[in-house]
Protein backbone atom coordinates (compact mmCIF):
# COMPACT_ATOMS: atom_id res chain seq x y z
CA UNK A 1 0.00 0.00 0.00
CA UNK A 2 1.36 3.42 -0.98
CA UNK A 3 2.04 6.09 1.61
CA UNK A 4 2.54 9.82 1.41
CA UNK A 5 6.27 9.25 0.98
CA UNK A 6 5.88 7.01 -2.06
CA UNK A 7 6.46 8.45 -5.57
CA UNK A 8 3.02 7.43 -6.76
CA UNK A 9 -0.66 8.20 -6.29
CA UNK A 10 -2.63 5.19 -5.09
CA UNK A 11 -5.96 4.53 -6.77
CA UNK A 12 -8.71 5.85 -4.48
CA UNK A 13 -11.27 3.11 -4.95
CA UNK A 14 -12.56 0.17 -2.91
CA UNK A 15 -10.52 -2.41 -4.81
CA UNK A 16 -10.43 -6.03 -3.69
CA UNK A 17 -7.60 -6.80 -1.28
CA UNK A 18 -5.80 -8.74 -4.01
CA UNK A 19 -5.61 -5.82 -6.48
CA UNK A 20 -3.13 -2.92 -6.49
CA UNK A 21 -3.22 0.11 -8.80
CA UNK A 22 -1.43 3.47 -8.84
CA UNK A 23 -0.11 6.28 -11.04
CA UNK A 24 3.47 7.42 -10.56
CA UNK A 25 4.35 11.03 -9.73
CA UNK A 26 7.00 12.95 -11.60
CA UNK A 27 9.23 13.52 -8.56
CA UNK A 28 10.22 11.67 -5.41
CA UNK A 29 12.40 9.16 -7.24
CA UNK A 30 14.12 8.72 -10.57
CA UNK A 31 17.23 9.99 -12.35
CA UNK A 32 15.95 11.86 -15.42
CA UNK A 33 17.31 15.37 -15.95
CA UNK A 34 15.13 18.43 -16.74
CA UNK A 35 12.73 18.79 -18.47
CA UNK A 36 12.03 15.13 -17.71
CA UNK A 37 12.81 15.37 -14.02
CA UNK A 38 12.80 12.95 -12.59
CA UNK A 39 10.66 9.76 -12.60
CA UNK A 40 10.00 9.54 -16.35
CA UNK A 41 9.00 6.24 -17.97
CA UNK A 42 8.52 7.34 -21.60
CA UNK A 43 11.09 5.93 -24.00
CA UNK A 44 9.69 8.08 -26.81
CA UNK A 45 9.70 11.31 -24.81
CA UNK A 46 13.16 12.54 -25.83
CA UNK A 47 14.74 11.57 -22.52
CA UNK A 48 17.97 9.56 -22.28
CA UNK A 49 16.86 5.92 -22.78
CA UNK A 50 19.37 4.79 -20.17
CA UNK A 51 17.79 7.10 -17.58
CA UNK A 52 14.32 5.85 -18.48
CA UNK A 53 15.45 2.27 -18.05
CA UNK A 54 16.97 3.08 -14.66
CA UNK A 55 13.63 4.63 -13.66
CA UNK A 56 11.78 1.53 -14.82
CA UNK A 57 14.13 -0.69 -12.86
CA UNK A 58 13.70 1.51 -9.78
CA UNK A 59 9.92 1.28 -10.10
CA UNK A 60 10.07 -2.50 -9.88
CA UNK A 61 12.11 -2.26 -6.67
CA UNK A 62 10.29 0.66 -5.03
CA UNK A 63 6.85 -0.64 -5.86
CA UNK A 64 7.78 -4.20 -4.91
CA UNK A 65 6.31 -5.34 -8.18
CA UNK A 66 5.98 -9.10 -8.60
CA UNK A 67 7.27 -8.87 -12.20
CA UNK A 68 8.43 -6.18 -14.62
CA UNK A 69 5.54 -4.14 -16.06
CA UNK A 70 4.10 -5.23 -19.38
CA UNK A 71 4.56 -2.04 -21.39
CA UNK A 72 2.61 -1.33 -24.58
CA UNK A 73 3.39 0.43 -27.83
CA UNK A 74 0.62 3.01 -27.45
CA UNK A 75 -0.82 4.45 -30.65
CA UNK A 76 -3.98 6.34 -29.57
CA UNK A 77 -6.27 3.60 -30.79
CA UNK A 78 -8.70 1.13 -29.25
CA UNK A 79 -6.84 -2.17 -29.52
CA UNK A 80 -6.71 -4.34 -26.40
CA UNK A 81 -4.35 -7.23 -25.64
CA UNK A 82 -4.62 -9.94 -23.02
CA UNK A 83 -1.55 -10.89 -21.03
CA UNK A 84 -1.18 -14.36 -19.61
CA UNK A 85 1.47 -15.70 -17.27
CA UNK A 86 4.90 -14.07 -17.33
CA UNK A 87 6.83 -15.26 -20.34
CA UNK A 88 3.78 -16.11 -22.45
CA UNK A 89 2.99 -14.00 -25.51
CA UNK A 90 0.00 -11.64 -25.32
CA UNK A 91 -2.94 -12.03 -27.65
CA UNK A 92 -5.05 -9.27 -29.27
CA UNK A 93 -8.60 -9.65 -28.02
CA UNK A 94 -10.60 -6.59 -29.06
CA UNK A 95 -10.59 -3.23 -30.77
CA UNK A 96 -8.97 -1.54 -33.72
CA UNK A 97 -5.44 -0.33 -34.31
CA UNK A 98 -4.27 3.25 -34.20
CA UNK A 99 -6.40 6.21 -35.11
CA UNK A 100 -4.42 8.24 -37.69
CA UNK A 101 -3.10 11.49 -36.27
CA UNK A 102 -3.77 14.78 -38.00
CA UNK A 103 -0.33 16.38 -38.00
CA UNK A 104 -1.84 19.70 -39.04
CA UNK A 105 -3.53 19.89 -35.65
CA UNK A 106 -0.24 19.99 -33.78
CA UNK A 107 0.52 23.31 -32.16
CA UNK A 108 -3.05 24.59 -32.52
CA UNK A 109 -4.22 23.28 -29.17
CA UNK A 110 -6.75 21.06 -30.93
CA UNK A 111 -5.26 17.73 -29.85
CA UNK A 112 -3.02 18.47 -26.88
CA UNK A 113 -3.38 15.32 -24.86
CA UNK A 114 -2.00 13.14 -27.63
CA UNK A 115 1.48 14.33 -26.71
CA UNK A 116 2.83 14.16 -30.26
CA UNK A 117 3.50 10.54 -31.10
CA UNK A 118 2.49 7.99 -28.54
CA UNK A 119 5.15 6.17 -26.59
CA UNK A 120 6.76 3.84 -29.11
CA UNK A 121 8.15 1.60 -26.41
CA UNK A 122 10.74 -1.05 -27.14
CA UNK A 123 10.87 -3.64 -29.93
CA UNK A 124 8.61 -6.58 -29.27
CA UNK A 125 6.06 -4.70 -27.18
CA UNK A 126 2.49 -5.18 -28.45
CA UNK A 127 0.82 -2.31 -30.28
CA UNK A 128 -2.23 -1.52 -28.18
CA UNK A 129 -3.72 1.11 -25.89
CA UNK A 130 -5.19 -1.19 -23.29
CA UNK A 131 -4.49 -4.54 -21.71
CA UNK A 132 -6.27 -7.03 -19.48
CA UNK A 133 -5.21 -10.03 -17.44
CA UNK A 134 -6.48 -12.61 -14.99
CA UNK A 135 -2.97 -13.89 -14.26
CA UNK A 136 -1.50 -13.49 -10.79
CA UNK A 137 1.51 -11.18 -10.72
CA UNK A 138 1.25 -9.81 -14.27
CA UNK A 139 1.67 -6.03 -14.02
CA UNK A 140 -0.29 -4.02 -16.58
CA UNK A 141 1.18 -0.63 -17.52
CA UNK A 142 0.21 2.43 -19.55
CA UNK A 143 1.90 5.80 -20.01
CA UNK A 144 0.26 9.23 -19.92
CA UNK A 145 1.02 12.96 -19.74
CA UNK A 146 -2.50 14.51 -20.02
CA UNK A 147 -4.32 11.50 -21.48
CA UNK A 148 -6.69 9.71 -19.13
CA UNK A 149 -5.54 6.45 -17.51
CA UNK A 150 -8.42 4.16 -16.57
CA UNK A 151 -8.00 1.03 -14.45
CA UNK A 152 -10.62 -1.71 -14.21
CA UNK A 153 -10.97 -4.45 -11.60
CA UNK A 154 -13.43 -7.27 -11.12
CA UNK A 155 -15.21 -7.03 -7.80
CA UNK A 156 -13.96 -10.52 -6.93
CA UNK A 157 -10.35 -9.49 -7.69
CA UNK A 158 -9.89 -12.11 -10.40
CA UNK A 159 -9.30 -9.79 -13.37
CA UNK A 160 -7.87 -6.32 -14.04
CA UNK A 161 -7.53 -4.02 -17.02
CA UNK A 162 -5.78 -0.74 -17.83
CA UNK A 163 -6.59 1.66 -20.67
CA UNK A 164 -4.82 4.70 -22.15
CA UNK A 165 -7.60 7.10 -23.14
CA UNK A 166 -6.41 10.14 -25.02
CA UNK A 167 -9.25 11.97 -26.70
CA UNK A 168 -8.88 9.94 -29.90
CA UNK A 169 -8.90 6.62 -28.08
CA UNK A 170 -11.74 7.71 -25.81
CA UNK A 171 -13.86 8.80 -28.78
CA UNK A 172 -12.81 5.68 -30.65
CA UNK A 173 -14.08 3.32 -27.96
CA UNK A 174 -10.99 2.18 -26.07
CA UNK A 175 -12.93 1.96 -22.79
CA UNK A 176 -15.74 -0.05 -24.34
CA UNK A 177 -13.19 -2.30 -26.05
CA UNK A 178 -11.42 -2.93 -22.75
CA UNK A 179 -14.67 -3.86 -21.03
CA UNK A 180 -15.60 -6.15 -23.93
CA UNK A 181 -12.18 -7.84 -23.72
CA UNK A 182 -12.64 -8.73 -20.06
CA UNK A 183 -14.29 -12.00 -19.06
CA UNK A 184 -15.94 -10.24 -16.11
CA UNK A 185 -19.40 -8.75 -16.88
CA UNK A 186 -19.51 -4.96 -16.86
CA UNK A 187 -21.95 -5.02 -13.93
CA UNK A 188 -19.25 -6.72 -11.84
CA UNK A 189 -16.48 -4.24 -12.71
CA UNK A 190 -15.29 -1.10 -11.00
CA UNK A 191 -13.18 1.62 -12.60
CA UNK A 192 -10.70 4.23 -11.43
CA UNK A 193 -10.05 7.41 -13.43
CA UNK A 194 -6.46 8.49 -12.87
CA UNK A 195 -4.87 11.94 -13.28
CA UNK A 196 -5.53 13.63 -16.64
CA UNK A 197 -5.97 17.06 -18.21
CA UNK A 198 -8.70 18.75 -16.19
CA UNK A 199 -11.82 20.57 -17.43
CA UNK A 200 -10.67 24.00 -16.21
CA UNK A 201 -7.44 23.88 -18.23
CA UNK A 202 -8.00 21.59 -21.21
CA UNK A 203 -9.09 23.56 -24.29
CA UNK A 204 -9.75 21.77 -27.58
CA UNK A 205 -10.93 22.56 -31.09
CA UNK A 206 -13.92 21.56 -33.17
CA UNK A 207 -12.35 18.27 -34.30
CA UNK A 208 -12.44 16.92 -30.76
CA UNK A 209 -15.96 18.10 -29.97
CA UNK A 210 -17.36 16.75 -33.22
CA UNK A 211 -15.70 13.35 -32.68
CA UNK A 212 -17.60 12.88 -29.41
CA UNK A 213 -20.93 14.41 -30.37
CA UNK A 214 -21.03 12.25 -33.50
CA UNK A 215 -21.22 9.25 -31.19
CA UNK A 216 -23.61 10.70 -28.62
CA UNK A 217 -25.37 14.04 -28.32
CA UNK A 218 -25.06 13.61 -24.55
CA UNK A 219 -21.34 14.36 -24.93
CA UNK A 220 -22.14 18.03 -25.64
CA UNK A 221 -22.63 18.57 -21.89
CA UNK A 222 -18.90 17.93 -21.34
CA UNK A 223 -17.88 20.92 -23.52
CA UNK A 224 -17.95 24.60 -22.49
CA UNK A 225 -17.36 27.24 -25.17
CA UNK A 226 -14.38 29.55 -24.59
CA UNK A 227 -13.78 31.38 -27.89
CA UNK A 228 -14.82 30.84 -31.51
CA UNK A 229 -14.15 27.24 -32.48
CA UNK A 230 -12.78 26.21 -29.06
CA UNK A 231 -14.15 24.58 -25.93
CA UNK A 232 -12.98 23.43 -22.51
CA UNK A 233 -13.60 19.70 -22.27
CA UNK A 234 -14.16 17.42 -19.29
CA UNK A 235 -12.46 14.11 -20.11
CA UNK A 236 -13.63 12.65 -16.82
CA UNK A 237 -17.28 13.38 -17.65
CA UNK A 238 -16.91 11.86 -21.12
CA UNK A 239 -15.32 8.74 -19.65
CA UNK A 240 -18.08 8.40 -17.05
CA UNK A 241 -20.74 8.68 -19.75
CA UNK A 242 -19.14 5.87 -21.71
CA UNK A 243 -18.55 3.64 -18.70
CA UNK A 244 -22.17 4.03 -17.63
CA UNK A 245 -23.41 3.26 -21.13
CA UNK A 246 -21.22 0.15 -21.18
CA UNK A 247 -22.90 -1.16 -18.05
CA UNK A 248 -20.66 -0.15 -15.15
CA UNK A 249 -22.69 1.27 -12.26
CA UNK A 250 -22.33 4.90 -11.24
CA UNK A 251 -21.27 3.87 -7.74
CA UNK A 252 -18.51 1.73 -9.25
CA UNK A 253 -16.73 4.60 -11.04
CA UNK A 254 -14.12 6.34 -8.91
CA UNK A 255 -11.40 8.98 -9.23
CA UNK A 256 -11.33 12.06 -11.42
CA UNK A 257 -10.97 15.63 -10.23
CA UNK A 258 -7.20 15.98 -10.75
CA UNK A 259 -5.50 18.06 -13.44
CA UNK A 260 -2.13 17.21 -14.94
CA UNK A 261 -1.92 20.59 -16.67
CA UNK A 262 -2.41 22.63 -13.49
CA UNK A 263 -0.37 20.51 -11.08
CA UNK A 264 3.23 20.85 -12.31
CA UNK A 265 4.68 19.69 -9.00
CA UNK A 266 3.20 16.20 -9.31
CA UNK A 267 2.39 15.50 -12.94
CA UNK A 268 3.90 15.63 -16.40
CA UNK A 269 1.81 17.52 -18.96
CA UNK A 270 2.40 17.68 -22.69
CA UNK A 271 -0.08 20.55 -23.06
CA UNK A 272 1.74 22.60 -20.44
CA UNK A 273 5.38 21.79 -21.28
CA UNK A 274 5.39 20.14 -24.72
CA UNK A 275 8.75 18.42 -24.11
CA UNK A 276 8.16 16.35 -20.99
CA UNK A 277 8.09 12.90 -19.44
CA UNK A 278 5.39 10.28 -18.92
CA UNK A 279 3.74 8.91 -15.79
CA UNK A 280 3.05 5.19 -15.51
CA UNK A 281 -0.25 3.74 -14.34
CA UNK A 282 0.08 0.15 -13.11
CA UNK A 283 -2.40 -2.51 -12.04
CA UNK A 284 -1.93 -6.11 -11.00
CA UNK A 285 -3.42 -9.01 -9.07
CA UNK A 286 -1.53 -10.41 -6.10
CA UNK A 287 -2.35 -12.83 -3.33
CA UNK A 288 -5.00 -11.24 -1.05
CA UNK A 289 -3.58 -9.84 2.18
Amino acid sequence: MATGADPWLAADWPAPSGVTAFTTLRRGAGVSAPPFDSFNFGLNSGDDPAAVQRNRDALVALGRLPTAPRWLRQVHGARVVRFYRQGESPSPVHGESACPRDDAARGRGDAPDEGGLADAGAPGQPEADASVTAALGVVLAILTADCLPVVFAARDGREVGAAHAGWRGLAGGVLEATIAAMATPATQLQAWLGPAAGPEAYEVGAEVREAFIAGSTQAAAAFVATRPGHWKVDLYALARQRLLAAGIGADSIHGGGLCTISDAARFYSHRRDQRTGRMATLAWIHAPR
